[in-house]
């Protein structure tokens, strides 16, 4: 069994803002590992925009042994099978174990797929990214209609770069279409994509597939033969058996200091996390960089420990597939070029902060 003082595991938004952080300044002291299930890390914000042919695969990801070369942390590459929380031990698949005096984890979460029937329809998931890049190749020899399962940001996005890849799409979401988001950004994403024909299904969640039908309770409300999911998040299955305290959905129940509830000596961030006032969203993941990278600091070396105050409030940058993109902030909207050029800025300026350091 490997030791260490301190293991990032996974390579999310928050884990690489810590990284960068540490290779500016002093990192704190002590053994220090990133595992992570391959050498590099995909940017979500930059999937819809290498699916519609606006990026390549090299412009949307971070090579990770540059990062932790300067961050003095070592990388370890494994995919994680089992946590004993208490004794802070993760069994890895190929069976490797490591055990850490602390642990912070950044893991994202798996994607919820309804109970299927028959194997009639392919379902391909947004994540992991590397994974839905190898499906969405294989079905690009063939192109196919197509059903996308998701109503929030990332299904939005999704629809549009891939309506014109596809001979009929449709867009289902349980719920109001970007539901939690300004009614005027609903508004323009709806008319966008109806005008580039996609169909579009609020308050119709997809309870099961039967063959190559999908089911809203009992009606039969679309058939086709693909569908993406983009939506549902689920806590991975080793989370349940980790002796974590979870909330009611089986996401880690965090502090404000971003420690997990019932183990103070575990802080876990991003999708895996639940915190009241925090939306689970790549934007927060970042914004919990700086206090996370505080608070391991201060943990490791015996100081007290800030607190993370989420906004209730975010910039919405939606790429519309067209190289422009609509913003929403609070009630007020707008969308066009510009806010493209804005959108892609600043995605591949987060791709390329975390680069300079390596």
């Amino acid at each position: 069994m490997t030791q260490y003082d301190l293991i990032l595991a996974g390579a999310g938004h928050a884990h690489l803002g810590v990284l960068r952080r540490w290779a500016l300044v002093e990192r704190p002291p002590g053994r220090i590992g990133l595992l992570s299930p391959g050498p590099e890390a995909w940017y979500a914000g930059m999937l819809p925009g290498l699916i519609s042919g606006r990026f390549s695969p090299a412009d949307c990801r971070v090579e990770l042994q540059p990062l932790c070369r300067a961050a003095k942390v070592e990388l370890i590459e494994g995919e994680i099978a089992s946590l004993d929380a208490d004794a802070r031990i993760m069994q890895l698949a190929d069976g490797r174990s490591l055990q850490s005096e602390w642990l912070s984890l950044n893991v994202g979460a798996g994607m919820a797929i309804p109970p299927q029937q028959g194997d009639g329809m392919q379902v391909l998931a947004a994540r992991p990214i590397e994974r839905m890049l190898q499906g969405w190749q294989q079905w690009q020899a063939e192109p196919r209609r197509m059903a996308i399962l998701g109503g929030g940001a990332g299904g939005v996005e999704l629809a549009l770069a891939l309506a014109d890849k596809v001979p009929a799409l449709a867009l289902f979401c349980g719920g109001t279409l970007l539901d939690g988001l300004g009614p005027g950004l609903r508004l323009r994403a709806l008319g966008h994509l109806r005008q580039r024909g996609v169909q579009v299904r609020e308050h119709c969640p997809i309870g099961r597939i039967e063959d190559d039908w999908l089911l809203s309770g009992d009606e039969p409300v679309w058939r086709g033969r693909r569908l993406l999911l983009a939506s549902g998040a689920r806590p991975w299955p080793w989370l349940t058996s980790s002796q974590l305290a979870t909330d009611a959905a089986g996401f880690i129940a965090i502090r404000p200091t971003l420690q997990c509830e019932s183990h103070a000596q575990i802080f876990a961030v991003g999708d895996s996390a639940s915190l009241d006032g925090m939306r689970r969203s790549g934007r927060f993941a970042v914004r919990q960089a700086p206090v996370l990278s505080a608070n391991l600091q201060a943990a490791l070396q015996g100081r007290p420990l800030r607190q993370y105050r989420p906004q209730w409030q975010s910039l919405a940058l939606l790429a519309t597939g067209d190289g422009g993109a609509l913003l929403g902030w609070h009630d007020w909207s707008a969308g066009g070029q510009l806010y493209g050029h804005c959108k892609d800025w600043l995605d591949r300026r987060f791709v390329k902060r975390h680069r300079m350091v390596g």
